[in-house]
């Protein structure tokens, strides 16, 4: 059981932390603002997140599609769950934007890299990056790998591909967790898609036979929190459950399966909990900035 919600300030660069009992707000960390973070994960000794870099603005776009974060300047950082002992896991360029991030018990972060159409694993000390997916680019956004899970019992691994701002394009896909000999990367007769023609899916987690996902596209299928049956060997995803929805940009997801209760974070600034098997979203915390990724954390057991 959760004893608190790790929560990214997109813009302000904090990591916050939030306790699942009455949603009492407390810094942790405070980052560079301009880093803009969005994945958050930890490991059982230190905590690990992920930052887009420092983006351009198209003037000719205004609000957030404006932003160009095309440069290679994001990254992986780490600290200590007291916040102290900030270092940086990857070196300056080796990500082009770190998006949701995930962890597969044995000493391997996951993340997808946005403008980098790439899904990479990385050690915790650094070591070993090694991208995994590497998507052609295109001008839609259709290979841009936002979040990942692995499941570490059949040893797979699992990302969304969001394509167009409410678009109804997004896909989810699903690889092994080891490139085949002989290959640098996964090859299209390695991966699997699972679902597509879904409005904008960002986070997702496995927890038991599911795997639940955050979706950011339009309603009524977006903005919402799903789950639906990990697929067999082979088989195509069933029509997802949508367990609650109305969120302002669903973005981070952190699934309690001790207490069968999920926890949804949206850009409107909001931690959201929703029942696991579906139910009524109640507003947990408000901190009253875009919040991005999030992570539960056990601190008292």
């Amino acid at each position: 059981m959760f004893d608190v919600l790790l929560a990214l300030g997109i813009r302000t660069g904090e990591i916050l932390q939030v306790s699942v009992d009455d949603g009492v707000v407390e810094p942790l960390y405070a980052d560079s603002p301009s880093r803009f973070p969005d994945g958050i994960v930890v490991d059982g000794r230190e905590i690990y997140w992920t930052t887009m870099g420092r983006p351009t603005r198209r003037p000719d776009i205004p609000g957030e599609a404006g932003l160009d974060y095309s440069a290679p300047n994001g990254g992986i950082h780490a600290i200590k769950y007291d916040g102290t002992e900030c270092r940086d896991v990857t070196t300056q360029g080796a990500i082009t934007t770190g998006k949701q991030l995930a962890y597969d018990g044995a000493g391997g972060l996951y993340f997808g890299d946005r403008e980098g159409f790439r899904v990479s694993r990385v050690g915790t000390d650094g070591s070993g990056l090694t991208d995994l997916v590497v998507n052609p680019r295109d001008d839609e956004g259709l290979g841009e790998c936002i979040g990942v899970a692995v499941d570490t019992d059949s040893r797979h691994l699992y990302w969304t591909q969001k394509g167009p701002a409410k678009g109804g394009r997004g896909r989810i896909f699903r690889a092994g967790l080891d490139i085949p000999p002989g290959q640098t990367a996964f090859t299209r007769t390695d991966i699997e898609l699972l679902w597509d023609q879904l409005p904008e899916p960002i986070d997702l987690e496995i927890v038991g036979d599911y795997l639940y996902w955050t979706d950011r596209g339009a309603p009524p299928n977006g903005n919402t929190l799903n789950r639906a049956p990990v697929p067999g060997p082979g088989e195509r995803g069933t029509s997802p459950q949508i367990l609650g929805g109305g969120f302002a940009e669903a973005i981070g997801l952190a699934v309690d399966s001790a207490i069968g209760m999920a926890y949804v974070s949206d850009l409107g600034g909001r931690i959201w909990r929703v029942p696991a098997a579906g139910g009524d979203p109640t507003v947990l915390a408000d901190l009253h900035t875009p919040i991005s990724g999030i992570a539960g954390l056990v601190l008292h057991r």
